[in-house]
């Protein structure tokens, strides 16, 4: 009796109505979110979040794993990202509130679950941000030696286990998005459609002139790890694609969400998608894969060397700094809104869901997040945050497809702004194509993960399943 009582507790579900009905009116935390964004400001939202974690860096890392069949690593990455676009499409229509796939697990696979998963998210928003700001670092110093011939010394921009002291750059850039948080969710929405536009032009660019160059010998030997390097290199880019997660938190600030959000789910997978594939066919095409391993700021190293100029270079490396600006500002736009949806909900304190009446945004929880994502990129090495970050999206991606099928089962008459086509067998290849990517994750990842999900649990059983709201 006291099992089958503690176990209702812990998946007890919140119902779609709850939660529609929250976002419509949160009285408890000084007022709802501004319903601001429409489709293009939300599709950049995801375009923003997205190109420029991976490609402008990865690469560096991703090449020495799989070789020229990189390429090969990023339409894994893109046909699993594919798949699971389109079961957050069904879900984010059907419930388009705040918290993304926190909120979809409540409504479906219960509390315990639900708080794992806004765990994840924690995990994948906080470190993915941290991982950007170390590479937006990286391009900083690029630029100023292609310009004024100078670069901040190791010790001020690069974390201890990476040689350095402290990456002030990228504290720097944190600091300088929870600034324009807090100002307003539509003066940030503005902001980041004017980066992306940016960093699309500066991609193409890149593309043009490292085609020029292209050689068609660096894919040979193609795949000299064969088909295990391209998993690895898969599951460690998987990061990357972060935005499709970072549009579904926008589920309350969006206008006709039913309509809008799979639109920009979809649009933003597409536009990301076919940008990466240029760009890492490009960049391998130009450069021989064995040139990769350990280079900085490589997208701009491999212009200066294609060109024999600086100025190409410059261009790259100054667009790199606005993009990777605008992807660590949707990433901790996205983990604010996600403690935002968790705090309303008990889960955590409610400092993180007090809106301020003037901005009608949460200004704390905003300032709490950058303290975090400061910390993480000022003193931890990048490869470290790279891998953590994938396993928190893929987690995370796989607790979206399972949903979709309970949805379906348990609420079948409520309203769907899309379905997901040849149901049931893409959310399963969804969910196979996810654990197949964690399974390529290195073993201390895994390590890191099960103490971070540890923590959790002791959490939840000190404070979440006494605070919650269900009870």
């Amino acid at each position: 009796m006291i099992a089958s009582s503690t176990a209702a507790q812990l998946f007890r579900r919140k119902p779609v109505a709850a939660l529609v009905e929250d976002a419509g009116h949160d009285t408890t935390h000084g007022g709802g979110l501004a319903r601001r964004m429409g489709p293009v400001q939300l599709a950049s939202l995801g375009i923003g979040a997205t190109i420029g974690t991976g490609i402008f860096f990865v690469l560096s890392t991703a090449v020495p794993e799989a070789g020229p069949a990189v390429v090969l690593s990023f339409v894994l990455a893109a046909v699993t990202a594919a798949l699971t676009a389109l079961c957050y499409a069904e879900v984010a229509s059907t419930i388009p509130v705040a918290g993304s796939s926190y909120s979809y697990a409540y409504a479906t696979l219960g509390e315990v679950v639900a708080y794992g998963v806004g765990w994840c998210l924690v995990l994948e928003y906080g470190v993915s941000a941290s991982a950007v700001s170390v590479g937006w670092s990286e391009y900083v110093n690029q630029l100023l030696d292609d310009t004024v011939g100078v670069r901040l010394p190791d010790a001020l921009s690069a974390a201890p286990g990476a040689g350095g002291v402290i990456n002030l750059p990228a504290i720097v850039l944190v600091t300088l998005c929870a600034v324009l948080l807090v100002g307003g969710v539509r003066e940030s929405a503005r902001a980041n459609v004017t980066m992306v536009v940016v960093k699309i032009a500066v991609l193409l660019f890149f593309v043009a002139v490292a085609s020029s160059a292209f050689d068609a010998g660096n894919f040979a030997p193609f795949a000299p790890m064969g088909v295990a390097g391209v998993s690895v290199a898969a599951s460690s880019i998987f990061f990357s694609f972060i935005g499709l997660d970072a549009v579904s938190t926008a589920g309350e600030e969006v206008r006709d969400p039913r309509r809008t959000l799979p639109l920009a789910i979809v649009a933003a997978l597409l536009v990301v998608t076919v940008v990466y594939l240029l760009v890492a066919v490009s960049a391998v095409g130009a450069q021989p894969a064995g040139q990769f391993e350990g280079q900085e700021a490589g997208l701009a190293v491999i212009l200066e060397a294609v060109t024999g100029a600086t100025w190409p270079a410059v261009v790259l490396a100054a667009g790199a700094v606005v993009s990777i600006f605008s992807v660590t500002l949707v990433v901790m736009y996205g983990q604010t809104r996600i403690l935002f949806a968790m705090s309303r909900d008990g889960m955590i304190p409610s400092f993180f869901g007090r809106v301020d009446p003037r901005r009608r945004t949460p200004v704390r929880g905003t300032l709490a997040v950058a303290g975090f994502v400061g910390l993480l990129a000022g003193f931890v090495p990048l490869d470290f945050l790279i891998d953590l970050t994938s396993m928190g999206t893929l987690v995370a991606f796989t607790v979206v497809s399972v949903g979709v099928m309970v949805l379906r089962r348990i609420a079948p008459e409520l309203p769907r702004g899309f379905r997901v086509p040849g149901y049931p067998v893409v959310p399963v290849l969804s969910i196979g194509f996810c654990l197949y990517l964690v399974s390529g994750l290195s073993g201390i990842t895994f390590v890191l993960f099960a103490l971070w999900l540890s923590i959790a649990a002791v959490v939840y059983v000190t404070y979440a399943r006494t605070h919650s709201r269900l009870r």
